[in-house]
């Protein structure tokens, strides 16, 4: 027999832990299961196509909001050209509000609900070995002639007695590796289906610490927790994070989601002694907003917070993720700027604006009526207006978001935009002018290439603020070669032909050095020629001091030649290093 775990990932570099889960946990029949995984961003009918090719005897899918709706394609056109195969689905997204889904969807056999390995094996013996009935599996939906039963529900598991998901880590050569350690969460977030279920299942340290060995052997690119809040349990935390430093192979990354107002100062050091890279933390602050963070039963201690994002930012060593959610009751538009000035000023590597999701199940989907909640009815359930945002302002919003991704999320323009910041009332009202820029041009929506950024992010300046044009161009030119070697110089950069023998003087003298094995800037590059470590490196002209035009906004007038170094990047930010030459400073 066939059988088809079926898994529709958002992106490529994705995986899906849940049916690399089932498979292990039913390992007895192994043999007999197949898994596919594929993407939104693939045709549905090369996905139909290639399901047929297998000639399967069972399909699950497995459900989120990213993927329902081509799942629900799927499962009409797959019934039509294999009408007698079931066809069953799980998932957070079908786990919920079950039987109206089996009467929406009535060419599907069945739901599994909540937790699925368990529900799985149990299914896998009554298909494959004829065994037992549907009635007598816990956790289940099903259609019978016709009619939908359902079955009691399923107790939790003993996370510990779930084995390793994993056969191998060749297929993730270039794909993120996700795990988990627990189960549950101690918060009551309205928003979130983790809140659901009380109190926290934690997988055994002995057993985590040997599965941990498997991702650090194979060097794997990064590992992602799932865990709902990492660090709820203390000594749970402290204990993964002894070994990962202990163990570190100096290529692995593993990203946690933890609420940082619980760290307390044991952490906070031993997080502050990690390599560069080793974890990268994402912090859900979601609001500000007092009379938000109560009306969404969320337990936070701003002040606390604030302070723990500022304290492990002392290491320099940790790439931190700040979220915030708009659409959330009593978040109006100002309240929102509020919300995202504060967490701006924290300077987080990457903020996260992202927008309430009314999911079923959460207690936000009980509640939105008494908040005046509209929200689409399709995937993902997306908020549209509230008692306190209308959609112009959604819309609005929706612009500052796109901004935030282009240009601070991407991590191309930092030094630039810490030098605009000085020029405008708030972050917010940059992000909000550049975004309205961008769609009076109808540059709104195109995927512009770095350049082009760059580009429009001057021809904004020139329009909004023409008097700080010169540094401006500095500042992007110092950004640009911070990322890139472009060898095509960009408009807005300085001509460097003047400098050309003072240039190639530089690469010679230290083609010399190497060869005599004399220290120097570049003795990292023995062995090449002074033309192939002008290719390999770059050295730009400046006319502002940059430390200063970023600190205060002053210009400050300077000459110095900046060498670009891009053997040597930043580990966090992926920056090139920098020497300004000697007879320049």
């Amino acid at each position: 027999m066939n059988i088809l775990l079926v898994a529709i990932n958002a992106k490529y570099i994705h995986s899906n832990l849940a049916v690399y889960s089932l498979r292990q946990y039913a390992k007895t029949y192994q043999e007999h299961i197949t898994l596919c995984e594929y993407t939104i961003n693939q045709y549905v009918d090369d996905i139909l196509m290639d399901i047929y090719k297998q000639k399967p005897d069972f399909i699950a899918f497995s459900c989120y909001i990213w993927n329902i709706d081509m799942v629900r394609q799927l499962v009409i056109e797959l019934k039509k050209i294999l009408p007698h195969i079931p066809i069953w689905v799980g998932g957070p997204e079908v786990s919920y509000e079950t039987t109206a889904c089996m009467l929406e969807q009535p060419l599907l056999d069945g739901i599994m609900v909540g937790e699925g390995e368990q529900t799985f094996l149990e299914l896998m013996a009554y298909y494959i070995d004829g065994t037992g009935k549907l009635a007598d599996i816990d956790g289940i939906v099903y259609r019978e002639k016709q009619e939908i039963h359902t079955t009691k529900p399923r107790k939790p598991m003993d996370l510990s007695e779930i084995p390793f998901p994993y056969d191998t880590m060749d297929t993730f050569k270039n794909k993120i590796v996700y795990y988990e350690t627990s189960r549950g969460c101690p918060f009551s977030c309205s928003y979130c289906l983790s809140s659901i279920e009380k109190g926290i299942r934690l997988r055994k340290i002995d057993l985590v610490k040997k599965e941990l060995q498997i991702f650090l052997d194979a060097k794997v690119p990064q590992v992602k927790f799932i865990d709902r809040t990492f660090n709820c349990n203390h000594e749970h935390a402290m204990a993964i994070w002894r070994y990962l430093i202990e163990n570190d192979n100096g290529v692995t990354n593993f990203h946690f989601e933890i609420s940082a107002d619980l760290l307390n100062e044991e952490e906070f050091e031993l997080l502050n002694s990690m390599r560069v890279g080793l974890v990268q933390l994402e912090i859900g602050v979601q609001s500000t907003n007092a009379d938000t963070i109560h009306a969404i039963h969320r337990t936070m201690n701003l002040e606390k917070l604030s302070a723990a994002v500022h304290r492990v930012q002392q290491g320099k060593n940790i790439h931190q993720h700040l979220d915030l959610i708009a659409g959330l009751p009593y978040e109006d538009y100002d309240t929102f700027r509020k919300s995202f000035n504060d967490i701006y000023a924290w300077r987080p590597n990457q903020l996260q604006l992202g927008f309430l999701k009314v999911l079923k199940g959460s207690r936000m989907h009980e509640e939105y009526q008494m908040y005046q909640m509209q929200y689409k009815s399709y995937a993902p359930y997306e908020v549209l207006t509230t008692k306190w945002l209308d959609f112009d302002d959604v819309l609005a919003l929706k612009k500052v978001e796109n901004m935030v991704e282009i240009y601070y999320n991407s991590g191309q323009f930092v030094h630039t935009l810490e030098f605009l910041m000085h020029y405008y009332n708030s972050p917010f009202d940059f992000y909000q002018a550049l975004g309205e820029f961008y769609e009076a041009y109808g540059d709104l929506g195109v995927h512009h290439n770095r350049i082009a950024r760059y580009h429009i992010l001057l021809e904004f300046v020139i329009k909004d603020k023409a008097e700080i044009i010169e540094p401006l161009k500095e500042l992007l030119t110092y950004d640009l070669y911070l990322r890139e070697n472009m060898k095509t110089r960009p408009e807005f950069s300085k001509d460097l032909q003047c400098f050309k023998e003072k240039y190639h003087g530089f690469y010679e003298e230290m083609e010399k050095k190497n060869k005599q094995g004399e220290e120097n800037i570049l003795f990292g590059y023995s062995g090449y020629q002074a033309r192939q470590l002008a290719r390999m490196t770059h050295i730009e002209y400046f006319t502002y001091d940059l430390e200063e035009l970023q600190k205060s906004g002053k210009r400050k007038a300077v000459q110095q030649h900046v060498l670009f170094m891009y053997k040597e990047r930043h580990p966090l930010t992926m920056e090139a290093k920098t020497y300004v030459l000697p007879d320049t400073q």
